[in-house]
């Protein structure tokens, strides 16, 4: 383990969601993670709960972030943030939720084919006549 990213001991079993949750790079921020769990966006065994509800390893959560659904089942509390490699080691993702997310990621890369990015000047100001702006 590194310094940076500290696994918390047996007699410090539980951690807050949030916390974990960003921990966990679920989140960016742990003020993120904090909203959704008030907004009922993450549910700790299958219940709303608030975002100082302390998480202990075996707790399943289900997480709907702005882009996938997660099922995770957590295996270890980590109190700092680490690397996407050592944070993906703190929770285990069901198969089911593995295969959901996938399918959703395909779905949107066939819906949304074609125009990726920030238009360029031509294609802007074809759309702008399209649209009938005078500028």
């Amino acid at each position: 383990m590194t310094r940076a990213y500290r696994v918390s001991e047996a007699n410090e079993a539980k951690l807050r969601v949030d916390k974990w949750l960003w921990a966990a790079r679920f989140f960016k921020t742990r003020s993120l993670a904090a909203h959704a769990v008030e907004a009922g966006k993450v549910l700790v065994n299958g219940a709303r709960v608030k975002p100082a509800k302390a998480l202990k390893p075996g707790d399943e959560l289900q997480i709907r972030t702005p882009v996938f659904e997660y099922t995770v089942r957590v295996a270890q509390l980590a109190e700092r943030r680490g690397s996407a490699t050592l944070a993906a080691q703190l929770y285990a993702e069901t198969d089911e939720s593995r295969r959901k997310r996938e399918a959703a990621r395909r779905e949107r890369i066939e819906r949304e084919p074609g125009i990726r990015g920030r238009p360029t000047k031509r294609t802007r100001r074809q759309l702008q006549k399209l649209r009938g702006d005078p500028w």
